[in-house]
């Protein structure tokens, strides 16, 4: 099945007349094919986005079977466009070869307050206090570790997708992968099946005063997990985001009822691209 990734959003340009351009942006699936195409704003509707989607299959050979999208703004107006050419569309943060194909675009537009994957955002939410683990910790488990201790084990939820697994991107059985394990309980697997209903994507440190970790899901839904207001809990937290950035933002969450080993409710594999 062909699938491409699509984003569709002003620009820092103008024409010639002086109005703002508005650029198409659309790649395959594994980012070794793009297609771009801008007009002024009072020109962008559903049916010049399906004749570009048509036009780019020309030099693709065919129309796709999906096209993930990422921004929310532009959700309505793909999925429009989409269905008039009878193309499925899939509401996905994982867009990683398109996110990638922005940051390159934004380097030619010179202009260091352009955000290419800036969404709009609500405040993050607190998680509900019934879900509320017993404990939680920092942890890192080296990229051997986190591929063998949970592909053949019985755990209700597992989400780590292959394009994310350690050795996809190149790293070595012993690099180390940073992540956090909640310790939830009697409410473990209540709390795992919970999280796995967001659609999540991401775990991120917020910030000191207090400090907190925020777990991105969906397309812009942002939920606070854990909170904390203490020096060497921030360290530890500037820490994780250090680990991340040297593993190309890839991280962990794991829920389990204890400290035992013994069972586990859910893991998930993410990858941050802040």
């Amino acid at each position: 099945m062909t699938i491409w990734q699509a984003d569709i959003s002003s620009r820092p340009r103008q024409n010639d007349r002086g109005e703002t351009l508005w650029e198409l942006a659309l790649c395959h699936l594994d980012g070794q094919w793009n297609y771009t195409a801008s007009c002024p704003q009072k020109q962008v509707n559903a049916d010049w986005i399906a004749t570009q989607i048509e036009l780019a299959a020309t030099t693709n050979a065919k129309l796709p079977a999906s096209i993930q999208v990422f921004r929310p703004q532009s959700l309505g107006l793909i999925q429009t466009a989409a269905a008039k050419l009878g193309i499925a569309v899939e509401p996905t943060r994982r867009t990683i070869s398109l996110k990638k194909l922005l940051q390159q675009q934004a380097q030619d537009y010179h202009n260091p307050n352009y955000q290419p994957l800036a969404i709009e955002s609500p405040p993050p939410l607190p998680i509900p206090d019934y879900l509320v683990g017993d404990k939680w910790q920092f942890v890192t488990l080296t990229a051997g570790q986190l591929v063998s201790d949970f592909a053949d084990r019985p755990i209700p939820i597992v989400s780590m997708p292959d394009y994310l697994l350690p050795p996809h991107w190149g790293l070595g059985a012993n690099v180390a992968i940073p992540g956090v394990i909640i310790y939830g309980g009697r409410q473990s697997l209540r709390l795992a099946r919970w999280i796995a209903d967001t659609e999540p994507v991401s775990l991120n440190y917020l910030g000191d005063d207090p400090g907190g970790l925020v777990m991105d899901a969906g397309l812009a839904d942002r939920w606070v997990m854990l909170t904390f207001n203490d020096a060497e809990v921030s360290q530890a937290a500037r820490l994780y985001e250090a680990r991340k950035r040297l593993v190309h933002g890839l991280h962990f969450l794991l829920v389990t009822p204890d400290d035992t080993g013994l069972t586990n409710s859910g893991v998930w594999l993410w990858q941050s691209d802040r």
